[in-house]
């Protein structure tokens, strides 16, 4: 009877049974759908974020190398490729970031009203503060460069007239962007984003590259004058000047004040490129809203060795290099304008290796442990601090190869090798200090004010002090000691500190509360190292910026390596060292901040 049912019914006893060909199969298929979901889901989750990383940066890299193709034909001295076929090739990319920023400043405004992720860290005010003022004084180059114009419009062309105006409105939009937007972490169009990031990051550093190469011509031209009214021949001047005479009576005047605003128009390029480039790297980034705090104000009580010291470096760094630039001229000053450079550079540099090993000696004895949170920004000073590096090294062992095979000896020699020395070891040194502060945890980083001392038992609200209250509490009417406590438990939550007095409790407080907490002798010492520092740097940064290059003036390289090759490796490694010295100025500030 039942079979006949179970017949009739239609079912099938097997397939009751768990393993069943029907219910195998379906399982086999929803595993197969599950493996399917996690590949696609690997798949699209970091490999297209990876490809637009790889693909942009492709795309930047080679807008780079036809920079260069076009740089190097022009170095050629009988060469068919012209300045304004450069200038019309970065014209170009500047009107296209020009309108990138613009429409991307036109979406921010219509999502205004949506919350924008923003890294913290990306950069200071007091950097875009300090980009401001490059950007003004390049505004002023700008001027001259159109002034220039004017006066040779008539046998120059067009391109030298239109490249100024189009660089000084790429100027203003880009510090407008800098103030603004470099904070920003796009979660939206990232790909297209990435593209029109990393094509201005480029931009600047072929922007970069032109000046560095304008300048290294002066320098070049300025050498090889000096080095023919020292009685050296068989060497060919390039003059530049137009085949016209000036219609205007400041022709000279603008052509001698642009090559004293190229520092300023170099740095503030490469110093927005790596902005920009901190900015490329956070796309699509999720932040950690734990460490993304902004840092309180830094205090400066105790400060007095390190800004008097730094004050005598920048003096004197001004009084040597107004002396180099007058005696280096003469032929009988020559030799002593070298020597006197290089005994000043090794008193400057062996102050700085002492300084930092200060630095160094004070983090050892100090047991902090290291922040290893992802941070873009700090990650970028650290790989710009060394590869920048690699300029001034590379002159410096040059040098001492050229001092131990030199067959001369001239005055400058032994001090030339020490000061080379100096500069490898100061290096070394500096990295390490600027490196070592900026991954540490100081103790601004687990209190809200460094300078306050904690003490939970007075400020934590407890529940013997604050009991709970249900319904509605008119404060007005309630006691002091309560309102207080509210108020400042909310106050708290908020981020603000209310401080109100409070009837003597029985709580016992830790010994000295009540007094001011004396100022951290290490923390004073590592504050005045980090500002002797910055003004020593500055000073370094000077003196080759504006003419004081006695590596080109020695001689010593020039008899071992030759002319036309010591001049490459000058031409390539002063920007590294004039670029690491201004790179050092604003991460020694950060070290000052974090101390």
């Amino acid at each position: 009877m039942s079979l006949t049912m179970v017949e009739h019914s239609g079912l099938d006893i097997t397939c009751l049974n768990k393993y069943c060909h029907s219910s195998s199969s379906s399982s086999s298929s929803e595993q197969e759908k599950k493996t399917f979901a996690k590949l696609k889901l690997s798949l699209s989750g970091d490999y297209p974020r990876k490809n637009a990383e790889i693909l942009s940066g492709q795309y930047g890299t080679n807008l780079l190398l036809i920079g260069a193709a076009l740089m190097l034909a022009i170095a050629y001295q009988d060469h068919t490729v012209k300045e304004e076929h450069l200038l019309s090739f970065i014209t170009c990319l500047m009107i296209l970031q020009l309108i990138w920023m613009m429409w991307y400043i036109l979406v921010r405004e219509r999502q205004k009203n949506t919350r924008t992720e923003r890294d913290v860290h990306a950069t200071t005010c007091w950097i875009r503060g300090g980009l401001t003022v490059l950007a003004l004084l390049s505004l002023i180059m700008d001027a001259f460069r159109i002034g220039y114009y004017v006066g040779y419009q008539s046998c120059v062309s067009a391109v030298l007239g239109v490249y100024p105006v189009i660089h000084a409105t790429h100027t203003i939009a880009q510090v407008h962007f800098l103030w603004f937007h470099i904070k920003d972490v796009i979660k939206s169009l990232e790909t297209f984003e990435r593209f029109g990031v990393i094509h201005a990051v480029f931009t600047n550093l072929l922007l970069w590259c032109n000046g560095v190469m304008s300048e290294a011509k002066h320098f070049l031209n300025n050498h090889m004058r000096r080095l023919s009214d020292l009685g050296y021949g068989n060497l060919t001047i390039v003059h530049s000047e137009p085949l016209c005479n000036c219609t205007t009576n400041t022709c000279s005047m603008f052509t001698n004040s642009l090559y004293y605003l190229y520092p300023f128009n170099i740095e503030y390029h490469i110093f927005v490129s790596a902005m920009l480039f901190v900015m490329w790297k956070n796309i699509g980034r999720t932040i950690d809203h734990s460490l993304n705090q902004k840092r309180l104000a830094s205090k400066t009580q105790g400060l007095s060795v390190g800004p008097i010291l730094g004050l005598l470096a920048l003096a004197s760094t001004i009084g040597i290099l107004v002396v180099y630039i007058t005696h280096v001229e003469s032929l009988k000053t020559h030799q002593s304008a070298i020597s006197m450079f290089y005994i000043y550079g090794i008193v400057m540099l062996v102050s700085m290796c002492l300084a930092g090993a200060s630095g160094l000696l004070i983090y050892r004895v100090d047991h902090m442990p290291l922040d290893n949170s992802k941070n873009p920004s700090r990650q970028l000073d650290t790989e710009l601090l060394f590869g920048s590096s690699v300029g001034s090294w590379l002159l410096s062992w040059c040098s001492i190869v050229a001092v131990l095979s030199a067959s001369s000896n001239p005055p400058h020699l032994w001090t030339n090798f020490i000061y080379s020395l100096l500069i490898v070891l100061e290096k070394y040194m500096q990295n390490l200090f600027i490196i070592e502060s900026l991954h540490r945890q100081h103790e601004d980083e687990e209190r809200e004010d460094p300078e306050l001392p904690s003490a939970p038992e007075i400020f934590s609200v407890t529940s013997s002090l604050a009991p709970p209250y249900n319904g509605i509490i008119n404060r007005a009417y309630e006691t002091p000691d309560r309102a207080c406590v509210t108020m400042e438990n909310e106050q708290e939550e908020s981020g603000q500190v209310y401080r109100c007095p409070r009837k003597p409790s029985e709580v016992p407080l830790p010994l000295g509360s009540q007094e001011a907490e004396p100022p951290n002798i290490k923390r004073r010492i590592l504050k005045n190292i980090a500002v002797f520092l910055i003004m020593c740097n500055i000073s370094l940064w000077i003196l080759p910026a504006f003419g004081c290059r006695p590596q080109y003036d020695n001689g010593l390289e020039e008899d071992t390596f030759g002319f036309s090759i010591w001049t490459t490796v000058l031409n390539f490694a002063i920007p590294l060292n004039l670029f690491y010295r201004m790179h050092s100025v604003a991460s020694l500030f950060e070290v000052f901040r974090r101390v």
